[in-house]
């Protein structure tokens, strides 16, 4: 089994698919993360040049956590639109995966790169069965099952939870792929939230403060869709669930009977 990911920056990918991705290639699977974007935007010193390179090196590191590819594309951060071009280069990079599973961003979010994600992947789906598109690569056979990954956007539409996946046995892996992105996770994002002050600066003590995040994070989401857990694992195994991932499908890929999710989804 294969899985794909596309989000707009280095990072998009680990919080929301780290887990499943991990569980892909236990199994004999593969996974690849994708960010459309080189990341080079999301700093307040460095230069664009040298922030892309390093967030470059920060993703490959992330995807050894766990055995995934991380492919990060070079679209300006900040920047990101759903041309014709990132499409086509998007096209190729799936036909080449033939990925069984495809996850991406729903084309609602706060953030405009991420919206263009979303709409690339959506804009794409066809496509990918059209042979005289992108056509010096073979087109697909057949549609995979295509998901968006879990936001909390209501508007115009709020995210539908079609399928919860349990993943405590990754979290801490999940963790540790995020703490790879450093230039993100203890200096860009801490400071541009306002609490970069809070960031330890001793490595150890990093580590723990930022796995203590990491877990509130996991286990919100969990806690979110409780009901959804224990419908899909039962009263008591669901209840005790700390880190969960969630999917909406998406209705541009083949639409997945149950036998099917709970392949593309295991438990």
């Amino acid at each position: 089994m294969r899985l794909m990911f596309i989000g707009a920056h280095p990072d998009d990918g680990d919080g929301r698919v780290g887990g499943l991705a991990a569980r892909y290639v236990e199994r004999g699977g593969a996974a690849m993360l994708v960010s459309v974007t080189n990341g080079n935007a999301g700093h307040q010193q460095m230069r664009p040049a040298e922030l892309a390179a390093r967030r470059r090196e920060e993703a490959r590191r992330a995807g050894e956590v766990i055995g995934a590819d991380y492919v990060v594309l070079d679209y300006d951060d900040g920047r990101l639109t759903p041309s014709l071009e990132a499409r086509e280069e998007l096209i190729g990079l799936i036909r080449e995966f033939e990925p069984d599973l495809l996850l991406g961003l729903r084309p609602v979010d706060y953030h405009a790169d991420h919206r263009a994600a979303g709409q690339l992947v959506v804009d794409a789906s066809y496509l990918l069965t059209v042979p005289l598109v992108r056509p010096d690569v073979p087109a697909l056979e057949g549609m995979p099952v295509i998901a968006y990954t879990y936001d909390r956007f209501t508007k115009p539409l709020p995210f539908q939870a079609d399928v919860v996946v349990a993943v405590d046995e990754y979290s801490e892996r999940k963790a540790r792929m995020l703490a790879c992105h450093e230039s993100q996770m203890f200096e860009w994002l801490p400071f541009n939230g306002g609490y970069l002050d809070e960031v330890p600066e001793n490595a150890a003590e990093r580590w723990e403060w930022f796995r203590a995040r990491c877990q509130v994070r996991f286990r919100a989401a969990a806690d979110t869709f409780r009901a959804r857990l224990i419908e899909r694992y039962g009263a008591d195994e669901g209840d005790g669930v700390h880190c969960a991932e969630v999917f909406e499908i998406c209705e541009y890929g083949r639409r997945p009977d149950e036998d099917l999710i709970e392949k593309l989804f295991p438990r």
